[in-house]
């Protein structure tokens, strides 16, 4: 499991900013859920446009890994392979080769 989560109490206005730089594609919830652990926000937003979302610090940056405009909880923990991911910098290149590589390495260990 990568350990760049952040807490509820740690993102406070962290996220103010962000804006999305990239997605994920071919993974969904439970990959996410092995690789980073529950969601940072597991409630839907005010507006419901996100129900899960994860904010991580990964080398000083911080990027969210959400559900946008599924307005559906149920798809996208069960259906959703498609996830954007949200951040100030302008690429999302290396959180998504650190997802996929520890999600490579949950796959392979499983396999095993």
């Amino acid at each position: 499991m990568l350990n760049y989560k952040l807490n509820k109490e740690n993102v406070l206005c962290q996220t103010d900013g962000t804006s999305k730089v990239g997605s994920l594609e071919n993974i969904n919830y439970r990959d996410l859920v092995t690789i980073l652990g529950e969601p940072t926000y597991d409630k839907p937003s005010g507006d419901g446009k996100v129900q899960f979302e994860w904010v991580l610090k990964y080398y000083g940056e911080i990027f969210t890994i959400y559900d946008w405009k599924t307005f559906d909880r149920k798809y996208s923990e069960y259906d959703l392979t498609t996830w954007s991911i949200g951040g100030s910098g302008s690429s999302a290149i290396h959180i998504k080769r650190a997802i996929y590589k520890a999600l490579n390495a949950e796959v392979n260990t499983a396999e095993i």
